[in-house]
């Protein structure tokens, strides 16, 4: 019984070996040719829209229907891979080799391949994956004498950008998204030169402020500046238990990897949404005031704070670690006197870095809210009361650089201690 076992642990073991080299040799393809569909489609669409607006004088991204465009990006990316030196093949450092791995693959071997990929694809010699050999070729590879290898060196790196496909394309590409990007945005560098007189009144205002209101506005300030404060201290309450749990390197089992996706997710939708989306949602829910707004820069902090944080923890020295875990000690400990020591100073620097930026950008979460500075700017700019906001902008214009330099200061020292104190203990 044990020697069956044995034996039918060694052929799931050898068949899961099988696999996993098929799948070793099919990931960079695949992502290579996903590139490559992904640029060609891209600079299709580029150019349908340039075009329409250049000699049809229509905006459209698309002049023919989306599956013509999937079937020509589809033909298209394996041509290219097949008959030149692909973006997707620079960047998965793939290179159409001979079967001894020998350059100068025939024109009529590339035709060979390119059409048992298609027969491979359509089913006539059915599905790929069933046709890897022992050196995991497919049919396509074994019929062509040619494949795809991986190499170190960058393909055609001795060749100038515009001698290579890769480089024509990557112009192209370019060159037509600048030209989209000039017609979606309304380019207009003539409108911007002869009509700066429409803003003068607000220029007028701006150097004629209004002080009368000087000391609300001071009080507005405080209100803007402790919003921020509270959100970063809560931010960072709830975000230095979660960096732990969002951290890879500490995420070593099952449970650890699940919880590890789910908070990294949740984490990335929700930097994803803007704070003053949330300002919005945070409106409807407890009404207008500082509370949500200081929510909506909490959430946004939190998400923001656990992303630097467990990145600084993926990247901490595991000496320490393994030192301490050597004697014997719980994880707490570990954590306590291995983790702990090295992340502090990075930590607060990244605290700091977030409440300079939850103080910009409470002025602006203000104006959704209705909450400090920002409510009465946007009241004052509404109403084209450009010299009562001008006493506004210049509060908020000293606050950011006071602020901004102040904790540029502290990083600065935090990281020379820190700096300091790992070259004294290395010394010791």
């Amino acid at each position: 019984m044990t020697s069956r076992a044995s034996r039918d642990t060694l052929i799931r073991r050898s068949w899961y070996d099988r696999v996993q080299q098929v799948f070793d040799v099919l990931g960079p393809q695949v992502t290579c040719y996903l590139i490559d569909f992904i640029t060609i489609a891209y600079t299709i669409v580029m150019g349908c829209y340039a075009y329409g607006r250049l000699f049809l004088g229509v905006e459209s991204f698309l002049l023919f229907p989306w599956w013509l465009l999937v079937l020509i990006a589809a033909e298209a990316a394996l041509l290219w891979e097949t008959f030149g030196v692909s973006v997707g093949m620079q960047a998965t450092r793939l290179k159409l080799l001979s079967d001894h791995e020998e350059p100068g693959v025939g024109v009529g071997r590339r035709l060979l391949r390119f059409g048992w990929i298609h027969a491979t694809v359509l089913g006539i010699l059915g599905a790929p994956l069933a046709f890897f050999d022992r050196q995991q070729r497919t049919a396509a590879d074994r019929l062509s004498h040619s494949r795809l290898h991986r190499s170190e060196e960058p393909t055609e790196a001795r060749k100038p950008w515009y001698a290579t496909s890769a480089g024509l394309g990557t112009a192209v590409l370019l060159v037509l998204t600048l030209v989209t990007a000039v017609y979606l945005t309304e380019f207009n560098l003539r409108r911007l030169f002869t009509q700066a007189g429409r803003a003068s009144i607000i220029l007028d205002g701006l150097f004629h402020p209004d002080f009368s209101g000087f000391g609300e506005d001071i009080g507005l300030l405080v209100e803007t500046i402790f919003m921020a404060l509270m959100a970063t201290l809560f931010g960072v309450i709830v975000a230095v238990p979660l960096s732990f749990l969002a951290a890879r390197n500490l995420s070593t089992s099952l449970v650890g990897r699940a919880i590890y996706t789910i908070v990294r997710s949740i984490m990335s939708i929700t930097r994803s949404v803007e704070p003053i989306i949330w300002a919005v949602i945070f409106v409807l829910w407890v009404r207008l005031g500082t509370f949500p707004g200081m929510l909506a820069l909490w959430i946004h902090s939190i998400a923001d704070l656990t992303k630097l944080y467990s990145e600084r923890l993926e990247s901490i020295d595991e000496g320490p670690v393994e030192a301490i875990r050597s004697t014997g000690a719980t994880k707490l400990q570990i954590i306590l006197f291995g983790i702990i020591p090295q992340i502090l100073n990075p930590y607060l620097s990244f605290t700091l870095y977030r409440w300079d930026i939850n103080v910009r950008m409470s002025v602006v979460i203000g104006m959704v809210a209705g909450a400090g500075l920002g409510q009465k700017l946007f009241l004052s700019i509404r109403y084209w009361k450009f010299k009562t906001a001008a006493p506004l902008l210049l509060l908020v214009v000293v606050t950011v650089w006071v602020i901004d330099y102040l904790s540029s200061r502290l990083r600065t020292r935090l990281e020379t201690g820190a700096a300091g104190k790992k070259t004294s203990t290395t010394e010791s």
